[in-house]
């Protein structure tokens, strides 16, 4: 059969029930028919919905974006970055009035429906949370669209063919590829065979279940922690603002009476539970649930990476190897690395310990004292006297 747009446009319209106009701007967008002929290669045109469905299920400043990495490199995982994040916004953008009427349980609701269609290829669904609204299914606004391989990339991005080899570029990708066609997105979803999704914003793995009990979904979900004094660490790097009172109270030594012990105390109760959810081996977990931590990754990213792949069922790929050797033996990001707080490029040994170089002895021992049945659940030693926290060669 002759491939020319119009069959293209064909194909994908009457493979995902769209709109022809949404693809139709997008041809108009697009000049000459060199353009078109990258869509015409067989590996992009959809088959049946995807086989292994992932979760990787981790809380804020956890190690999870480079955990990610280690599938997204995958040309078989179609990597999403995240998703939730708009719908939490749509969620806190609401009326004041609205938002009063909304409780824990439905912005869960919300997230699980989500999550759900995702792992369906609809991204289409995404149109009812990105603010502003996708205009012919093209949106400018999809969170954090770089950190996708799939969606900087044919047939998403037919400018990505080549630039596409390496990690996804902050700057590169949208300025290359343009506004993001949810229904092209859609089409390599399908294409892959298998979707992988990142998300920090659900508490606990029990909010997960009716999702593992869902006929249509094999789900698998890799439970990321890490130690939570290193957690709160890279959150006041990360958040400066946030964490202000945290800076001050690290700097001076004087604890600020405003300080907010709630957030890191709730962070790890949340880990504990899941981790315990887990580790229980309940029937609608059961052969669906491994707990990682970020520092055994970090210290053995290659013998980690190859147990992650192994639970999910799918070979680990050369390009995830390569990945590794180039992501982990790095002392700094090169400029045109990924914004600082989503960097995946580091000398992933040092990173695993060095909030024991820059949090104080003090926060050190509240942190304990809050979380101290998390860190003995997790495998996590205290430390008792400032030269400990500070002595790198002993392992904690």
């Amino acid at each position: 059969m002759e491939c020319s747009w119009k069959t293209v446009l064909l194909l994908v319209c009457a493979s995902l029930g769209v709109q022809y106009t949404a693809i139709r701007t997008l041809r108009d967008s697009m000049s000459g028919p060199s353009r078109w002929a990258a869509l015409c290669d067989d590996s992009w045109m959809p088959v049946e919905l995807p086989q292994k469905h992932i979760l990787l299920f981790a809380t804020t400043r956890s190690g999870s974006s480079f955990t990610g990495q280690l599938l997204n490199q995958h040309p078989g995982i179609f990597y999403v970055f995240e998703p939730l994040y708009h719908v939490q916004q749509a969620f806190t953008n609401s009326s004041s009035r609205l938002r009063r009427t909304l409780d824990r349980r439905a912005l869960l609701g919300a997230y699980r429906d989500l999550l759900l269609n995702l792992y369906t290829c609809d991204l289409h669904f995404m149109e009812n949370y990105i603010r502003p609204e996708a205009q012919d299914h093209i949106t400018s606004s999809f969170f954090r669209r770089s950190s996708s391989h799939a969606l900087c990339s044919p047939p998403v991005c037919l400018e990505g063919a080549v630039a596409m080899s390496d990690s996804p570029d902050e700057i590169w990708c949208p300025k290359k590829c343009g506004a993001l066609n949810l229904t092209l997105a859609a089409m390599s979803c399908m294409s892959r065979g298998h979707v992988a999704i990142k998300t920090v914003r659900i508490p606990e793995v029990g909010d997960l279940r009716t999702l593992t009990e869902d006929p249509r979904l094999d789900l698998k979900i890799i439970h990321l922690v890490r130690d939570p004094r290193a957690i709160l660490a890279s959150r006041i790097m990360a958040f400066s603002d946030q964490f202000r009172a945290w800076k001050i109270w690290n700097a001076t030594g004087r604890q600020p009476r405003y300080v907010d012990l709630s957030q890191i105390t709730s962070t790890c109760k949340d880990m504990s539970a899941s981790a315990e959810s887990g580790l229980q081996r309940p029937a609608w977990l059961r052969g669906r649930y491994m707990l990682v931590r970020y520092e055994d990754l970090a210290l053995h990213p290659n013998a980690g990476a190859t147990a992650i792949y192994r639970f999910v069922g799918l070979e680990m790929e050369d390009r995830v190897r390569m990945w590794i050797l180039k992501n982990t033996n790095s002392n700094v990001s090169a400029p045109s690395e990924w914004n600082y707080k989503y960097s995946t490029t580091r000398n992933s040994r040092a990173t695993a310990e060095s909030w024991r170089l820059r949090l104080s002895f003090d926060i050190v021992k509240t942190i304990q004292n809050l979380c101290s049945d998390t860190l003995a659940l997790l495998g996590y030693k205290q430390v008792h006297s400032a030269a400990e926290l500070r002595n790198l060669s002993q392992s904690l």
